[in-house]
């Protein structure tokens, strides 16, 4: 093993990302009162060329006049390649209040594109005297960013997630799709004479993943686009969370509480947690490096799994 330790993520709730346009003031305080981790007031996909103006100006008053309450708030800019971003940083940092906690890159190609908004961002928030600090997330949305994603995970200090765009990654990569996450039609197998429909979105979760644990940031699943199939999106939260996610994005209300529920720990996880790191401490007194804890082995390994578990459990009831 390296004798660089994996950094921990940041410690902080990232169940769910609700997302809202800029563009519709009124959905603001209903997403303030949600049962989100995240609130990302969009300025990108969701706003029309024509409202951007507008849409910066409602998020500008909303971030000081609106409640946030523990929530991460977020605002996700517009895209390098737009005449827009840079106009959203700039009057966010000068004249939005200071409860912004990110900004949303979207987009993200390479280590330079989140170079670019951290220098600006850091000579915006100098020349205005900010004292809160402004994090990053970045979505992957590209074959550059995928094949770039090491790279934009340890391109700054101020990078905390990055998130899986579906929708534009797939259009980027030529993928025949049918929809916005999950299986597609026509991507499946034959077993047992069955048809199978495997996970086209695996490969690339898995990159994100393996970036972020590396660099210490939080690795976050996209959207899914039928917000009317329940079940498609709490098989894809599953499996996302398998491959060591830690959270979705919400593109509807209703989505807000199967994300929470998929990305919570049980209680019995928990219980099983906290009885594994008793049971280390119990052989650390004794002197042994690992024990036994129903029928299973459990040794170093098992003790920083506990610790995610129970350290989640914490932030969740506190």
């Amino acid at each position: 093993m390296s004798f660089r330790t994996q950094p921990l993520p940041p410690a902080r709730l990232n169940r769910c990302q609700l997302f809202g346009p800029g563009s519709r003031e009124s959905l603001f305080e209903k997403m303030a009162k949600s049962a989100a981790d995240v609130i990302n007031l969009d300025l990108e996909d969701s706003v029309a060329p024509g409202d951007k103006d507008r849409a910066r100006a409602n998020i500008i008053q909303a971030i000081g006049d609106i409640d946030w309450g523990d929530k991460t708030l977020s605002v996700r800019i517009n895209g390098l390649d737009t005449p827009f971003w840079y106009r959203d940083v700039v009057d966010l940092l000068e004249q939005a209040g200071e409860r912004l906690d990110q900004i949303m890159i979207p987009k993200a190609g390479n280590a330079g594109d989140i170079y670019a908004v951290d220098a600006l961002v850091t000579a915006v928030g100098r020349a205005k005297g900010r004292s809160r600090r402004i994090n990053f997330e970045a979505i992957i949305e590209s074959a550059a960013g995928i094949c770039h994603v090491e790279e934009i995970a340890a391109s700054s200090p101020r990078m905390q997630a990055i998130s899986l765009g579906a929708a534009d990654f797939a259009a980027s990569m030529g993928m025949a799709t049918t929809g916005i996450g999950g299986t597609q039609e026509n991507y499946y197998m034959i077993r047992d004479g069955q048809k199978y429909w495997p996970d086209p979105w695996h490969w690339a979760q898995t990159a994100i993943v393996a970036a972020c644990r590396t660099h210490g940031l939080l690795p976050v699943d996209g959207p899914f686009g039928d917000f009317s199939d329940q079940d498609g999106f709490l098989a894809q939260a599953r499996r996302s969370a398998t491959l060591g996610m830690v959270g979705k994005w919400a593109i509807h209300p209703s989505q807000v509480a199967l994300a929470n529920e998929v990305f919570s720990p049980s209680e019995a996880a928990v219980t099983e947690a906290r009885e594994i790191l008793a049971a280390m401490e119990k052989a650390k007194a004794e002197g042994a490096g690992a024990t036994v804890y129903k029928g299973r082995l459990v040794d170093i390994a098992s003790i920083k799994q506990a610790e995610v578990i129970v350290r989640q459990a914490e932030l969740i009831s506190s």
